[in-house]
């Protein structure tokens, strides 16, 4: 399992973020984009007389709710941003409508919907960092903070199981969120094998809140966003709701549930190919050549051509990858092959 940041790192990153973010709703019909330093295109909000130029993951969700196809967009924008400036302000000033301009840092990191709930990382944390110090001999195995979302990976070493002899795993959860329209708050059981140090994520025993709420009152021009007092009202409902999903995330019967699948998996063998095994996983997963690569290094090493073995061999290839997010990505995967109906996982395991 990738570390990311220590608990102390994250808190401050935490810290910092919560005092420099800003959010604003606009009618994109006072949206201007404008070009500056002949190449980079800078966003103008009439009404706060502010710009801020964006972020590439804006781009692309401004691009998406233009219906603008990405390898255009990204062509103008890098060989004819003045063009992509006139497009822009053309879409925006023709077709106006209320977004959520999200920035932090002086960029514009997201534009989103004006109903989107702002679920923080900050709020998250201060919600659920107290529950899961309830538990004894907790460990906050992996924090991070990403370009797109927060991470928090604890473990609860007293609640351990085996799936075969010598091969014991421990009960853990992951809490991760998005503030900029990435995916929802998720709490999601983490199950750590200590003999190889992987964690798998069962994604399909989680929870999910979604950043949905009410429209924001206003008119034609941007305004800054405050929290008032009903809407922190909902919000600390909410946040109590989650805690509520936290503690339930300790629930050893949970575990044990999990744990069965994992000891049924180690019955289920790879009877075709193991190569043509992990290039059907590929196309599943839509795995790049390189973790494919990975995954089948990891699988032939492992020596266990079984359900259980191939899921451990992704959730190892995960520690390999480099991008925070893509590594959890491979840790989910694992808890995905976990759950495969058994149709699905016959055409992994037969391929030949």
């Amino acid at each position: 399992m990738k570390t990311g940041r220590t608990l102390t790192q994250i808190a401050a990153e935490l810290d910092r973020q919560n005092e420099q973010k800003r959010d604003f709703v606009a009618n994109t019909g006072s949206i201007n984009a404008e070009l500056i330093d002949g190449k980079n295109i800078s966003f103008h909000l009439e009404g706060v007389n502010e710009s801020f130029q964006a972020t590439q993951h804006t781009h692309r969700q401004i691009g998406d709710r233009l219906k603008i196809p990405a390898a255009y967009y990204d062509r103008i924008r890098q060989d004819h941003p003045e063009l992509l400036a006139r497009t822009l302000n053309t879409f925006f000033h023709d077709e106006p409508e209320r977004r959520l301009i999200r920035t932090l840092d002086g960029n514009a990191r997201a534009f989103l919907s004006d109903r989107y709930r702002t679920l923080d990382n900050f709020d998250l944390a201060q919600a659920v960092l107290p529950v899961l110090a309830e538990a004894p001999d907790m460990q906050v195995v992996s924090t991070e903070i990403t370009d797109h979302r927060f991470y928090l990976k604890a473990l609860f070493p007293r609640t351990e199981m085996e799936v075969a002899r010598g091969d014991a795993v421990q009960a853990g959860v992951v809490i991760s969120n998005s503030e900029i329209g990435k995916g929802s708050l998720r709490v999601e059981p983490l199950i750590y094998r200590l003999v190889c140090l992987n964690g798998m994520i069962a994604a399909d025993h989680g929870t999910k809140k979604y950043h949905v709420g009410r429209s924001a009152d206003g008119g034609d021009l941007a305004y800054e966003v405050y929290r008032d007092e009903t809407l922190r009202a909902d919000d600390r409902a909410l946040w109590l709701k989650v805690q509520d999903t936290v503690r339930a995330s300790l629930d050893t019967v949970q575990f044990g549930k999990i744990v069965d699948q994992m000891r049924r998996a180690t019955e289920v063998g790879i009877g075709g190919d193991p190569v043509k095994a992990v290039e059907e996983v590929q196309r599943v997963f839509n795995l790049t050549d390189g973790e494919r690569g990975g995954v089948l290094r990891h699988l032939i090493e492992g020596g266990d051509l079984s359900q259980f073995g191939l899921l451990n061999a992704i959730t190892r290839t995960s520690q390999d990858i480099a991008d925070y997010d893509r590594a959890t990505d491979f840790e989910r995967m694992g808890g995905q092959i976990l759950e495969l109906p058994r149709n699905q996982w016959e055409q992994i395991a037969a391929a030949a």
